[in-house]
């Protein structure tokens, strides 16, 4: 997991994913023939096989945070959020800026816990004064949460699952395949967070035959949660649908089979909330047939996710098995 630990503690939110896309690429040019940076940033990595097929994998870079709006007179920082937050699930948690500045998010002594919205908060740097604070953030600068990695035995927890967990197994699939029928597009995509951007260009770019991306879903398995078919441990899960997006149900049919072939464990995913890349990869020009392999994680969008090593492994076993075979 030493490679994971690497990728959930970069600096990467939305439109800020350069260190990011810097470690991935030094992380997978020894096991592809071509690696290049597009103009919004997009890590693209290609292996060539027989040329049968073009194969797309996208999993996203960026990660939610936040953005300095307003220094007020004490040096309190205002501030509005890249992808979606929940207000109480940043209550006291920690921000770290690209300089290294940290701080605290609180709310207004007064404001109603009951209906709390990101108005009322706001971060605490240490400053007294305007001044001060400006010495250290500026308004613009983008702030991610803070998070220990910790390895639990069969389960992970940190920030940034959602998406570095789908550049893991991205950058663990291009090491196992060999040969390939197919060219195989390693994609790392960014500011899916802020409206699936990066996969928008990238596939209008590779016109890919067919396109799997790679990333987290929400689980049913806590107490008292919104049902859903989706549990840690039980297997990767393979999507039937969200909230923007039906999965072609070729594709779905291919990864079932696929998952079956090689004893690898499934599910079935349908999100009834939230989307990933395929929502825009699917509608590029004519159309892709395109696919989802979801990763079971509790606490989306928290400074604490959980994933399951299991769930992971499998999502990495599907795709080698799937991605360099002929797909007719």
């Amino acid at each position: 997991m030493e490679l994971l630990r690497d990728l959930v503690s970069i600096y990467g939110p939305s439109g800020r994913e350069d260190l990011v896309a810097d470690f991935i690429i030094e992380q997978i040019k020894d096991y592809v023939d071509e690696v290049q940076k597009d103009a919004l940033g997009n890590v693209i990595a290609m292996k060539k096989g027989k040329g049968s097929k073009k194969v797309m994998l996208a999993a996203h870079m960026d990660q939610i945070g936040i953005m300095v709006t307003f220094i007020d007179e004490n040096g309190f920082l205002r501030f509005s959020n890249i992808g979606g937050l929940n207000p109480y699930s940043l209550l006291y948690k920690r921000v770290i800026f690209k300089n290294g500045v940290e701080g605290i998010i609180s709310k207004e002594q007064k404001a109603d816990i009951k209906e709390l919205t990101l108005k009322e908060l706001y971060i605490d740097i240490g400053a007294s004064t305007r001044d001060e604070a400006s010495q250290k953030v500026q308004i613009g600068d983008f702030g991610v949460f803070k998070s220990d990695f910790q390895d639990f035995g069969d389960r992970v927890v940190g920030a940034a699952f959602d998406d570095r967990l789908g550049c893991y197994v991205l950058l663990e699939v291009a090491k196992q395949i060999k040969d390939s029928e197919n060219d195989i597009y390693f994609v790392f995509t960014t500011q899916e967070e802020v409206g699936l951007r990066g996969a928008k260009v990238s596939a209008f770019r590779i016109e890919p035959d067919l396109a799997i991306a790679v990333d987290v879903t929400a689980t049913g398995d806590t107490p008292n949660c919104n049902k859903m078919a989706v549990k840690l441990g039980e297997g990767a899960a393979i999507k039937i649908m969200d909230r923007a997006f039906i999965v072609h149900p070729k594709v779905k049919d291919l990864l079932v089979r696929v998952a079956e072939e090689n004893n690898v464990k499934y599910q079935f995913e349908i999100l009834e909330m939230g989307t990933t890349d395929a929502a825009e990869i699917f509608t590029t020009k004519t159309g892709v047939p395109t696919g989802v392999i979801s990763i079971p994680t509790r606490y989306v969008h928290s400074h604490s996710e959980m994933a399951d090593k299991r769930d992971i492994k499998a999502a990495i076993d599907i795709l080698k098995y799937l991605v360099p075979n002929n797909l007719e």
